[in-house]
């Protein structure tokens, strides 16, 4: 984590060379001085980061080095508040200059003072642990990192030597496995076992190596294991042993100092022959697979290769480049994760009656991980079942358990080397995960904003900041260490989520290496230095003259008012980050607006209502978040504010007009905003409508825009500006009222990325361009009232997967045509009062996977060619007519109900009285 911090400091100071040198004068120098001996350390951190854990020496080594890189930021950033001042206009602003004129003297003989005294620190540091130097030197010529320690040998070997009696859950996967292996083409193929840490990916494909089946099946057979620091030339010579032990051929002994490319060469003869099957056990990186696969030859015998390694993208690069299969190793389900614990914590008995419920509140933290039910029945196997106390004190306090119990060493080992083996950019980014709350969902987009404003994420040529923090997001989903929570028809992940043992892991290395303290319980005792700071207790009071001068970032979850007002009266100079989603927060809190260095603010989910004129300092902000707070208006200095990416101003309330979005009255001059990205939603609304219209053309960052409360008369303009928002992503817009018509005909060249629209109000008729939209993902309409039937216009976009119509179209027959809606996986009908028919032809979205009809009233019949769905996974009515419904309730009797048999889950429901959410009954299917 030092390497990644260091590195940071680095290009901060390169950037403050560059942009200070005006005004440092003396302190120039010591300034470079500094970054020319981190720059020199830096090459030693790297490795230094992996012996953290194991070796104490290093880990104060680190700590130090970490410690100054901190204190070199801070004495930076104090020296430009000094040169940010604002003097004013007139008499006063004159000796509010020649102040600063003395307070920048005073700065730059402080700074220079404090560079001085950290170049000594640097150097008292490296001079004076010259043996740890020695020892980085020695790690770093052994192919550049640390060994795994024995214990970690002893226990994955641990996992080959298990009896089947032992195991768990495994049945239908090893079926499936060696079904994959003896069937199919005669063509070498790979097979790799993805999956995170701890879900026994080596244990089960040792029970598919040693099937009798799999046995007979093939004539040579061999496993290697690669781990995180493989010797290439050990392994090939382990898998040319194995080969030859197989074979009855009388083979002369190899010679140890073959080469690599020798040694592939003859093992590529000996199995070119052959129908073999080679296990490559835990693979790391596509370098080290690139080096053993051309020595397995491509033969037609029907030899298998099966893979296990926690890198997806590994995982479908190989078997891409092969034509083989991905299995995802998935967690246990709760019955085996039961089965499991029971078996290990009871020696096979069954669980007492009395600690039942305590017992399955612990085994919910394991979430299906079978090494983490392993690790905690070792520790419940010792303890009194006749003392419930202790299995409960077990369950309170299982973190420390985790951090201080040598039995959960081996867990902690197995789910630390992903992090120890993540590059030095990413491991900041993974490490801030433990800044949310458990259980909390955590906002793809909103993740990698955070990043950004923390100084996270590099930037790379050709791309925005955003599409490389995205890139980092889907880096740590690849290597198996955050999963999908939720995802979009279009396979955009909205949410993301973190295993609850990874977070306690990556929550204590974040207080023990000083990178963010989270303080959950009453009076939790924060360090001396705080750099980011989560509260996630109501109850969190604030520490007597607890001094926050260093605070960095600050997240608030669920935090009441008192304890809020109290930390917010802090002196906080430094801040970046503030996050303070909480519905507790009445006002926009004065002191926000002191503190200059915030680039990420966010109000989310609060009851502020307005937004003062003072916000005009914070000259770094990048995002303002104000989702589903009750402002209505921003200020005109909101303008002074260039360097805004993402402006959020919006929330939903019920009206006639069903669920209308609220959103903000813009000042004058939006088009001021020259690097905004992301601006939802803004009101047309107002008599400045062909100003403002006008002035969004001149936003050509663009990716995403929100507009409501269109009018007809806003058409010319708005068309003009959409024309020239060449990068806009997706577009959202609403009219005043349902009467109201949107008229986007003009629009002559729509944005070529489009991958999102929303229309929501009326439409004389579809726009012809919409049709030519070949990036088009998603299309909703809403209210649109068409006297056309749209779907002969949209039918052939060859890339739409999600489609909504509500009140679209005024006829009575809907007809899905053949070879129409070709990758439609997702099809939404609504309110429409004249509908009678749906009718879908063989042929028509042969990839759809859910069908919600909701609220056609004269809809009495089930879609006329629903059968032909082969792929539909959910069928959802709602407010639907009651003889629809009865259809659904015959217990298959019925020849309509018949139709929909092959459909795994059909549901039925009615909205709720004067709520938006839906009960849904499962159909009798």
């Amino acid at each position: 984590m030092a390497e990644s911090t260091v590195t940071y400091l680095l290009g901060k100071l390169k950037n403050f060379l560059e942009d200070g040198v005006q005004v440092l004068g003396g302190a120039k120098e010591e300034v470079n001085s500094v970054k020319r001996q981190l720059e020199y350390i830096v090459a030693f951190l790297r490795v230094a980061d992996s012996l953290e854990e194991s070796d104490e020496e290093v880990k104060v080594w680190v700590k130090q080095l970490r410690e100054i890189a901190y204190d070199t930021e801070d004495a930076l950033d104090e020296f430009k508040l000094l040169l940010a001042h604002d003097h004013g206009i007139g008499f006063a602003g004159l000796l509010s200059k020649m102040s600063c004129c003395i307070k920048n003297m005073k700065g730059r003989y402080r700074i220079a003072s404090e560079m001085k005294s950290i170049n000594s620190r640097i150097k008292n540091i490296y001079d004076g642990h010259w043996r740890i130097r020695d020892k980085l030197n020695k790690v770093e010529h052994h192919n550049g990192s640390s060994k795994p320690d024995d214990t970690w040998k002893d226990q994955r070997g641990n996992a080959l030597l298990l009896d089947k009696a032992e195991l768990v859950g495994i049945s239908e996967p090893t079926k499936k496995l060696v079904g994959w292996l003896i069937e199919g083409a005669s063509t070498r193929q790979v097979i790799v076992v993805v999956g995170m840490g701890g879900l026994g990916k080596t244990t089960l494909v040792k029970q598919v190596y040693e099937d009798p089946e799999v046995k007979k099946h093939f004539m040579v057979r061999a496993w290697i294991t690669l781990s995180q620091s493989p010797n290439i030339e050990e392994i090939l010579q382990g898998m040319f042993r194995q080969i030859m032990g197989e074979t009855e051929e009388l083979v002369p002994p190899l010679e140890d100092n073959k080469d690599r490319l020798c040694l592939k060469m003859i093992i590529k003869d000996f199995l070119q022959k052959a129908r073999y099957l080679i296990v490559v056990d835990d693979v790391w990186r596509i370098n080290e697979w690139d080096a053993i696969k051309h020595a397995l030859p491509n033969n037609t015998c029907g030899s298998r290769i099966i893979i296990t390694s926690r890198n997806s993208d590994l995982a479908h690069t190989s078997c891409g480049e092969f034509r083989g299969r991905v299995y995802k190793m998935e967690p246990l389900p709760a019955d085996e994760s039961w089965k499991l614990f029971c078996a290990k914590t009871f020696q096979g008995n069954s669980c007492p009656p009395h600690l039942e419920e305590t017992c399955r509140l612990i085994l919910r933290k394991c979430e299906g991980l079978p090494l983490a039910i392993v690790a905690i029945s070792g520790v419940l196997v010792s303890k009194d079942t006749r003392k419930k106390d202790e299995w409960d004190l077990v369950r309170r306090c299982l973190r420390t358990e985790i951090d201080c119990n040598d039995k959960f060493r081996t867990l902690k080992r197995v789910l630390s080397l992903s992090f120890d083996d993540l590059p030095y950019y990413l491991k900041s980014c993974f490490l801030h995960l433990s800044v949310f709350p458990r259980g909390y969902p955590i906002s793809c987009g909103k993740l990698i904003r955070l990043w950004i404003a923390e100084g996270f994420v590099d930037k790379k040529e050709g791309m925005t900041v955003e599409e490389a923090a995205q890139g980092y997001l889907y880096e740590l989903l690849k290597r198996s260490l955050i999963e999908v929570a939720v995802k979009t028809t279009t396979g955009r992940i909205k949410y993301c989520r973190i295993h609850d043992f990874l977070l306690d892991i990556i929550t204590s290395k974040s207080s023990h290496q000083g990178f963010a303290e989270t303080a959950i319980e009453k009076y939790h005792i924060w360090p001396d230095k705080v750099r980011r700071l989560s509260i996630q207790n109501s109850q969190q009071a604030m520490q007597h003259k607890r001094s926050l001068s260093q605070l960095r970032s600050l997240y608030m979850f669920g935090v009441e008012r008192s304890s809020m007002d109290a930390v917010l009266g802090s002196e906080m100079r430094l801040l970046t980050v503030l996050d303070l989603g909480t519905a507790s927060l009445t006002r926009f809190p004065a002191q926000v607006a002191e503190w200059c260095y915030l680039r990420y603010l966010s109000f989310r989910y609060s009851k502020v209502r307005t937004v003062p004129n003072s916000i005009g300092k914070l000259q770094n902000l990048e995002t303002l978040d104000l989702k589903h707070t009750y402002v209505t208006e921003l200020p005109v200095v909101i303008l002074k504010l260039q360097q805004l990416r993402h402006l959020l101003v919006y929330r939903y309330g019920n009206t006639a007009y069903s669920r209308f979005q609220h959103g903000f009255k813009s000042p004058e001059g939006i088009g001021a905003l020259q690097s905004l990205q992301k601006l939802c939603r803004i009101e047309a609304g107002n008599e400045r409508n062909s100003s403002l219209m006008r002035e969004l053309g001149k936003l050509t960052q663009l990716i995403r825009l929100g507009i409501v409360k269109l009018r007809r008369e806003d058409a010319r303009e708005l068309c003009s500006s959409i024309g020239k928002l060449t990068k806009l992503q997706a577009l959202s817009l609403v009219s005043a009222d349902e009467d109201e018509i949107i008229d986007l005909q003009q629009l002559s060249s729509p944005p070529p990325f489009l991958q999102r629209i929303y229309l929501k109000g009326r439409l004389e008729a579809l726009p012809l361009w919409i049709s030519s939209l070949d990036s088009l993902l998603v299309l909703h309409l809403r209210y649109s009232q068409l006297k056309d039937n749209p779907l002969s216009s949209i039918g052939n976009l060859p890339n739409l997967v999600h489609l909504e119509l509500v009140q679209v179209y005024e006829g009575t027959k809907l007809r899905f045509k053949a070879n129409d809606f070709m990758k439609l996986r997702f099809l939404g009908l609504g309110s429409s009062d004249k509908l009678k028919c749906v009718e879908v032809e063989k042929g028509s979205m042969p990839c759809l996977e859910e069908l919600f009809i909701e609220s056609c009233k004269l809809l009495e019949k089930l879609p006329s060619g629903i059968e032909h769905l082969e792929k539909l996974k959910v069928l959802k009515f709602v407010d639907m007519p009651d003889e629809l419904v009865k259809k659904l309730r015959r217990d298959g009797q019925d020849d309509d109900y018949q139709k929909v048999a092959h459909v795994p889950e059909v549901y039925y429901g009615y909205r709720r009285e004067r709520r938006w959410d839906v009960v849904l009954t499962k159909a009798f299917v």
